[in-house]
């Protein structure tokens, strides 16, 4: 690649320390590449070149004078624009939200300006977040770099358009079902959902988590090296640690790799899916790895607790708007909070216990195992149009049966790509680890990331 929009992040480091290039050059590179593919990728809210130009120049100045703050500053980077940025407004992906302006950077993004990154601006996201869809009432159409008939997968959709498009090598997401994993799935990129905690965020809540959407694990790991500093704002965050983020290497020989087909619940893995995540085990199998098959353990009893939590959540929400805003609300996200409406207390204690049990239910299915592989998403790519892959407001969970647990069971688990459809759609490979072993499971992946097949080349987008 010579194309400096593709660079990876380690790579854009070691060319300003080596005065090869500048951020002020890797910006420019990002720039043209936004305004050729921006118009149809619709990834980008907020954008703001200005200030990414003031503060590449203030990063080449750093570089230049040997006073860099480390291998972050000056590369590009995107938001999630959930994740608040001092100044600019956050709609929450929805025409309903009063367009307020941030008092503060939240501490994700307060890390990443502490570490010089080049904050090209927020991407979009569907309405509350609530859907695995870069559909929103507020934003326009995010679309899919590899195919743009196809949906590139939310709620952090902005951000993995972004990514697979080449607008810089760092962009990040947050995920409290599958928002980070599956449109990193969906857009063949390395997706990381942090164990609960392990990302300081504001607000913090139940199963909700910061992560990166990258291009290569070794980004992840350098954009973890910031995103996890301590940050007193979080308080279900984790006590900081010194974990070695750069220290990829693992040894295969003699691990217990956990092997999950299927879910319990949702749809079932298509053909083409099954057959990428089998030939995934079967490679790690052939480096000595012991593969051992997990049953499923998410439950529809589980599921439908945890969505109706969700749905009365959302509609309490919704119903504290003045009509003529909740009436603004995506039609199929309003359809199914009111779902939410009726529920007694009882409903809701109900669905609060499902979360216990799956976190107990998880628990027990990786015991014996160091790490478990499966699908990130049971099919491909969906249409761009479409909220989810059901259509349906009764049904819209069918799609995170393989992701979902993991948020509530607070274990780390990262997207990568598996291989491709014969469409050449993107497949997401999920790898999950035990709870805290963030860096464990950053290292099964980089492990992949030697074992897999040559990856096709990055969609172009004009």
């Amino acid at each position: 690649m010579t194309d400096l929009a593709d660079f990876a992040a380690t790579d854009l480091a070691r060319g300003f320390e080596r005065g090869e290039f500048s951020p002020r050059d890797a910006l420019a590179a990002v720039e043209r590449r936004v305004a050729a593919a921006e118009p149809r990728l619709c990834a980008l809210y907020a954008y703001d070149p200005e200030a990414a130009r003031m503060a590449a120049e203030e990063s080449t100045a750093r570089w230049q004078r040997g006073a860099a703050r480390g291998p972050l500053d000056g590369v590009p980077v995107t938001i999630k624009e959930n994740i608040a940025t001092k100044g600019v407004p956050m709609p929450l992906g929805t025409a309903a939200s009063a367009l307020v302006p941030a008092a503060e950077d939240a501490p994700p993004a307060a890390r990443l300006r502490e570490a010089g990154a080049v904050i090209l601006g927020k991407t979009t996201m569907p309405d509350y977040g609530m859907l695995s869809s870069g559909l929103s009432s507020f934003h326009p159409l995010t679309r899919n770099p590899w195919n743009l008939a196809r949906n590139p997968g939310g709620s952090s959709a902005g951000a993995a358009a972004a990514a697979a498009a080449g607008y810089g090598p760092l962009h990040l997401g947050t995920d409290i079902g599958g928002s980070v994993r599956l449109p990193a799935g969906w857009c063949g990129l390395v997706g990381l959902k942090p164990s609960l905690g392990r990302v300081p965020i504001d607000p913090p809540y139940i199963g909700r988590a910061a992560g990166p959407l990258t291009r290569t694990v070794a980004d992840t790991a350098l954009m973890m090296s910031a995103l996890s500093r301590p940050d007193w704002r979080d308080h279900m965050s984790l006590p900081p640690a010194d974990i070695p983020w750069q220290d990829l290497d693992m040894s295969l020989k003699g691990r217990r790799l956990g092997l999950m087909l299927e879910a319990g619940f949702g749809d079932a893995a298509e053909p083409e899916v099954k057959a990428a995540i089998l030939a995934a085990a079967r490679r790690f199998a052939a480096e000595g790895v012991e593969i051992i098959e997990i049953q499923p353990f998410l439950t529809p009893e589980m599921m439908a607790g945890l969505d109706m939590f969700w749905r009365v959540r959302a509609w309490a929400d919704i119903k504290a708007l003045p009509p003529a805003r909740a009436a603004k609300v995506l039609p199929f996200i309003h359809a199914w909070a009111e779902g939410g409406a009726g529920a007694s207390g009882l409903d809701v204690y109900h669905g609060v216990s499902q979360i216990m049990a799956i976190r107990a239910a998880a628990a027990r299915a990786f015991r014996g195992v160091d790490f478990a592989l499966s699908p990130t998403a049971p099919m491909p790519a969906f249409a761009a149009e479409l909220p989810a892959p059901s259509n349906d407001p009764a049904r819209p969970f069918q799609h995170i049966g393989f992701t979902v647990a993991f948020n509530m069971s607070e274990q780390p688990a990262v997207s990568i790509n598996a291989g491709y459809t014969a469409e050449g759609l993107p497949i997401g490979l999920q790898i999950i680890g035990q709870r805290f072993d963030d860096i464990g499971v950053l290292r099964l992946a980089a492990a992949w990331e030697k074992l897999r097949p040559v990856q096709r080349p990055w969609p172009v987008v004009a």
